[in-house]
């Protein structure tokens, strides 16, 4: 009984993994190692290393969602992400001026904050339409 009270309330609760603070935190140590300022911590470099993981990865997971709406006839066109050389920097950067512009203690969660920022950073030319 005490199992399914406890599986209850983790349910109940909202708890994320990984929160806005934490992102901006790491967006903020891998834009400062994109700058060339090098820590002694490395702590430092894994956060660097989180942001840069968790932004590329949900770009690239929109690009297969993207793909796989488009062989059903949609185009999402959230954001267009140009092909670029440093593209990884250029998206920490929008992640980082987005997330600096929300409250603090905000409960928005990571994926929302990245989604938000790479809108505004990277509009598609194109129209939100369905290609039929």
């Amino acid at each position: 009984m005490k199992f399914l009270w406890l599986v209850a309330a983790l349910f109940a609760t909202s708890a994320q993994a990984y929160t806005g603070q934490e992102l901006r935190g790491d967006c903020q140590a891998a834009n400062d190692l994109y700058a060339g300022q090098k820590s002694s911590d490395p702590f430092q470099a894994i956060r660097s290393a989180r942001c840069i993981a968790y932004v590329a990865g949900f770009a690239d997971s929109y690009g297969v969602s993207d793909y796989l709406a488009e062989q059903v006839g949609v185009k999402l066109n959230a954001f267009c992400l140009p092909k670029d050389p440093d593209l990884s920097q250029r998206l920490v950067r929008a992640v980082l001026i987005h997330v600096e512009r929300v409250p603090p203690q905000t409960t928005v969660s990571p994926a929302t904050l990245v989604a938000g920022a790479l809108a505004k950073a990277f509009p598609c030319a194109d129209s939100l339409e369905s290609k039929k």
